[in-house]
């Protein structure tokens, strides 16, 4: 990944949701915080903390898998956001809004994916090892070679 941690817009895009959702389910009656709120908010969440924790690891299959872990709570996130409107915890209009930024996320999830399979992709067809060409050997005057190239008493002494 050529960006820094810190310049990753999609983490910065699931930070200002996740922030957002935070400050809305903080003022929620106590029972709604806990059946509801708690686990929007934990959702929400862990969008960023999966694509920050891809970031931080090498392997190419490690950040694909927390990418889509990612994309596995933002598809909760918007579970726990449906359940918050349904019970009227949130305005329709406040519901949509997330889901729309949740919709513009999880395709830049896909993008950010994607490019990282076509980076592997890229490194698998050119590798970084050199590789001599393969040759045609062959024997000029090979009638003339003997029958056998070493006599048994020669070899002996592999035998000891």
């Amino acid at each position: 990944m050529s960006a820094t941690f810190d310049d990753l817009r999609v983490l910065k895009i699931a930070e200002e949701i996740a922030d957002s959702i935070w400050k809305r389910a903080a003022h929620w009656d106590k029972f709604a915080r806990e059946v509801v709120g708690v686990q929007l908010a934990k959702a929400a969440d862990s969008i960023g903390a999966n694509i920050a924790e891809s970031f931080g690891r090498f392997h190419f299959g490690e950040k694909l898998q927390f990418l889509y872990f990612a994309r596995g709570s933002l598809f909760e996130t918007k579970h726990w956001l449906n359940r918050a409107q349904s019970r009227e915890l949130m305005p329709l209009a406040e519901a949509q809004q997330h889901a729309s930024q949740l919709t513009d996320l999880v395709r830049q999830l896909n993008t950010f994916a994607n490019s990282l399979k076509n980076v592997r992709a890229g490194e698998q067809r050119s590798p970084k090892t050199l590789r001599e060409l393969a040759a045609d050997y062959t024997v000029d005057n090979w009638q003339n070679f003997p029958e056998t190239l070493f006599a048994d008493a020669e070899l002996d002494w592999l035998n000891s």
